[in-house]
C-alpha cells in the first residue's frame, strides 16, 4: 500500500532552521504533485508548500522566502527546508501526495518553535 513517511521535525528556538523529509513507498513517485500541510491546534489546516514533478513550485504567503521546498524523484522524497522559523509556525506538518488515481497523507511531524 501506498504509504508517506514524515521525518525531522522537533523542537528549535525562533530564527531557527529545520528541514523535513517525507519517503513514498508503494507507488510510482513521479508523475505526481508533493506538498506539506500543516496543522495548529484549533485551526484548519493549511496549504504550506507544493511541488510537480517538472519542479514547479507554489507556497503560502506567510512562508515565502523563508520555506523551500525540493523533491527527489530517484529517492522518493520530498523535503521542505525551513529557515527564520517563528512561534507561529509551530504545527504538526503533514505531507501529501497528489496522484491521478488518488490523494495520500503522512502520519505527521510535530514542529515546535520556541520564542
Amino acid at each position: 500500500q501506498v504509504q508517506l513517511v514524515e521525518s525531522g521535525g522537533g523542537l528549535v528556538q525562533s530564527g531557527g532552521s529545520l528541514r523535513l523529509s517525507c519517503v513514498a513507498s508503494g507507488i510510482i513517485f513521479g508523475y505526481n504533485t508533493m506538498g506539506w500541510y500543516r496543522q495548529a491546534p484549533g485551526k484548519q489546516r493549511e496549504l504550506v508548500a507544493t511541488v510537480t514533478n517538472g519542479g514547479s513550485t507554489n507556497y503560502a504567503d506567510s512562508v515565502k522566502g523563508r520555506f523551500t521546498i525540493s523533491r527527489d524523484n530517484a529517492k522518493n522524497t520530498v523535503y521542505l527546508q525551513m529557515n527564520s522559523l517563528k512561534a507561529e509556525d509551530s504545527a504538526v506538518y503533514y505531507c501529501n501526495g497528489r496522484w491521478p488515481l488518488g490523494s495520500y497523507w503522512g502520519q505527521g511531524t510535530q514542529v515546535t518553535v520556541s520564542s
